[in-house]
């Protein structure tokens, strides 16, 4: 199910693809429920696509954002509470120890926990799970 949940660059929020179209696609909000069209020429990514760095190999956003969800007992994250910059990073190496330092901006973490937010607004809950579940295929009978 992460899979289909998308990040449109210029648009805020998450959005759940609903159908695809010649040359766009019908998309969700998880915020509104409302349904709005994403064209071609859009920044479209899916957050089963996304990574983080890490020290050793890139860790898939779904498991990133599991811990997340583990670290903060199932509530959202209150980003605008931390400080500052320092305040933020030093909560994302409680969740994820190993992140790479260097490659890793704020922001990104900042983004991250955003779009933790959101998916915890729309219920969403064991993020790993959903993702493997929407990749397997249908048994053959």
């Amino acid at each position: 199910m992460i899979r289909r949940i998308l990040s449109i660059a210029g648009k805020p929020g998450l959005f759940r693809l609903v159908s695809q179209g010649k040359n766009m696609l019908i998309v969700e909000s998880l915020q509104t429920g409302k349904r709005t069209p994403a064209y071609s020429h859009d920044k479209v990514i899916s957050l089963g696509d996304v990574a983080i760095y890490t020290t050793g190999d890139d860790m898939p956003l779904p498991q990133v954002l599991d811990k997340v969800y583990a670290h903060a007992e199932g509530k959202a994250v209150d980003v605008k509470a931390f400080a500052g910059d320092a305040a933020v990073r030093d909560y994302f190496r409680e969740v994820l120890p190993e992140f790479d330092d260097d490659r890793v901006y704020t922001t990104d973490i900042r983004k991250l926990l955003s779009w933790y937010n959101g998916l915890i607004a729309a219920g969403f809950t064991k993020f790993t799970e959903e993702m493997a579940t929407a990749d397997t295929p249908a048994e053959e009978k």
